[in-house]
């Protein structure tokens, strides 16, 4: 059996990008945080390209020098600047707002200019700006009044594709044009429907995205400049997921997400709406994402990753379909043939609907005979998904004789856009019955020790926690809750003026649904709670304040429940840092072993 401190330092690496030479540069988490590093063919030695003490979120190469561009907050504040990072290793910083966030854009084809979108001008809405390569100060090229972002650069590089979010189930797309300041709203609409991973068109006449435009499920589609949308590829059973287009080429690649498993498609467009398909790739792990087209599109990198398989990039060869392993991400010397895989389940709630979850029992050989304990791990979001990835600290507790239930409740994406709407406002609490009822399934499983069920999870799941606990007091034997909404009142207040819409789209208003607000936080129902919690949380966290998690463990001791509150003053929305996460989850774990 291996400790924790093995499993934590099972390595990842991620978020892939290919230069103009061919080289690779990807982020790993190596030395505890997430930094850049270099590799020059599969298997090589990788070169680390920055020493920071806080992550470095997302880097893009050039498409014409071997030069990329990186982010990177401090302390988990979410407010990224944007530097670049020259062949020779010299880093030029180019945003100094560090009280804005810059979210990327991409670079111009050319390679002379970058596009971003930031909320220097007021926190609360975000503008488009676009920078010179060698220029100390942006311009601000579109004055915003919401939540916007850059899709990237037209062909002839003389406009910018312009998303808008209303809510995470509604969006808008526009065109701006660089030279005369036009702002064409490509996709009037009524209602909410999705227009997401937009693309230019090689053609520069249209783009290429997924949408739920009058449809349940997403497909894809072509959105010409004059707003016709044709169908290009759609599914009567799952969501595609996303699009990623070259547009030098017109070669492209979609995915399906099928029960949560990536379903992946590489093939070249023959017309405005046809894809001739190429041989699909062999990739382990069954979840490939953030796909990165080297030079002429002749190969790709992407992120591979599954609950046995730790993260690594694969290169694949487009028309062959060949796909070869360029990281090798350490697993810390566990051998990956004692990662366990999940189960795909489904349980029947209170209305009679099926809810997936992903089920997982410990080997055998450390199940108790009297039943195992079960952690109920609740996914954020809300409107996110449990998908079947790596995690060492699962694997774990699963090693300790922890089984684990995963459940993608009402309100998951994945399904739908009506299942993701089904906890919407006043049904909040529907998700919280998915809870129950997947409980009651455990409690006819034989191997399940229905007396020690631990309810854990973040964000958005630490709320599913503390609401489990007020409503169900009587299932759980400990609770754990990580940067998790006690009062949704309080969380609306403080969050970030820059999410506050967005989040009042899904949660209900602060001006007009005050008194519902109330009544579904758990910290008015905190009396409720009667088993040991344990709450972790990061001070400087912009999404959810840490005064949620102050608030929770106040209410909770008050009531003479044991209680234990954990604050890091370096980290923000969720535990960064290696040496975080191993304090942090030592003492979860003492506390299951005392509780559980």
């Amino acid at each position: 059996m291996y400790d924790l401190e093995r499993y934590l330092n099972v390595r990842s690496a991620t978020g892939a990008t290919l230069g103009p030479d061919g080289q690779l540069a990807f982020r790993m988490n190596a030395t505890g945080t997430f930094q850049l590093w270099n590799v020059d063919e599969p298997g090589g030695w990788p070169q680390q390209r920055t020493f920071y003490e806080d992550s470095v979120s997302f880097a893009s190469y050039s498409p014409e020098r071997p030069e990329l561009i990186f982010g990177k907050d401090e302390g988990g504040d979410e407010r990224m600047q944007l530097f670049r990072l020259d062949a020779d290793g010299t880093i030029t910083s180019l945003t100094d707002s560090p009280d804005a966030k810059h979210r990327w854009g991409g670079w111009s084809h050319d390679g002379e200019r970058f596009a971003f979108a930031s909320n220097r001008r007021d926190e609360s809405v975000f503008d488009i700006y676009v920078q010179g390569r060698d220029d100390d100060e942006a311009t601000l090229v579109h004055e915003g009044d919401g939540w916007l972002t850059v899709g990237g650069w037209s062909p002839d590089d003389t406009k910018l594709l312009v998303g808008e979010a209303h809510s995470n189930v509604d969006q808008d797309l526009f065109v701006l044009d660089l030279e005369s300041g036009d702002f064409e709203h490509l996709t009037p609409h009524h209602g909410d429907v999705r227009y997401g991973s937009a693309q230019w068109a090689p053609d520069g006449d249209g783009v290429y995205l997924v949408t739920d435009s009058d449809a349940d499920l997403r497909w894809l589609a072509r959105l010409d400049l004059d707003e016709t949308l044709r169908e290009v590829v759609s599914d009567d059973d799952w969501n595609v997921d996303g699009v990623s287009v070259d547009v030098d080429t017109g070669r492209l690649a979609y995915s399906r997400n099928v029960d949560g498993y990536t379903d992946l498609t590489v093939g070249r467009l023959t017309d405005e709406t046809t894809i001739e398909t190429f041989p699909t790739p062999e990739l382990p792990g069954g979840i490939a994402g953030g796909v990165s087209w080297g030079p002429d599109a002749e190969r790709f990198a992407v992120t591979v990753t599954g609950r046995t398989v730790n993260t690594n990039v694969f290169v694949v060869e487009t028309e062959t379909g060949e796909a070869t392993r360029w990281t090798h991400a350490s697993t810390a010397g566990i051998p990956d043939s004692t990662f366990v895989p999940p189960e795909l389940v489904h349980f029947e709630s209170f209305d009679g609907r099926e809810i997936p979850a992903f089920f997982s029992l410990p080997p055998a050989e450390v199940r108790a005979d009297d039943g195992v304990p079960v952690i109920v791990d609740i996914h954020g979001g809300p409107e996110s998904q449990r998908r079947p990835s790596f995690s060492g600290l699962q694997q774990y507790f699963l090693s300790r004789g922890y089984a684990l239930f995963e459940p993608n409740v009402r309100g998951s994406s994945g399904y739908g856009t009506d299942y993701m709407q089904l906890d919407d406002v006043e049904n909040r609490l529907d998700s919280v019955r998915d809870i129950r009822a997947g409980v009651d399934w455990l409690h006819e499983h034989p191997a399940v020790d229905p007396d020690r069920l631990v309810a854990k999870g973040g964000s958005y799941g630490g709320f599913m926690v503390l609401a489990a606990m007020t409503e169900y007091p009587d299932l759980w034997a400990a609770g754990v809750d990580v940067v998790g909404i006690a009062n949704f009142v309080t969380f609306l207040e403080n969050t970030g003026d820059w999410r506050r819409s967005l989040r009042e789209a899904e949660y209900g208003s602060l001006e007009d649904d005050r008194g519902f607000l109330e009544s579904v936080s758990p910290i008015h129902s905190a009396d409720q709670i009667a088993a040991p919690l344990f709450v972790i949380h990061g001070e400087n966290d912009p999404r959810v304040p840490v005064g949620e998690a102050e608030q929770i463990a106040d209410a909770v001791r008050e009531q003479d429940v044991p209680v234990e509150l954990l604050v890091f003053d370096d980290e923000g929305h969720g535990i960064a840092k290696r040496e975080n996460r191993i304090e942090a989850y030592t003492r979860v774990v003492e506390f299951l072993d005392e509780h559980v």
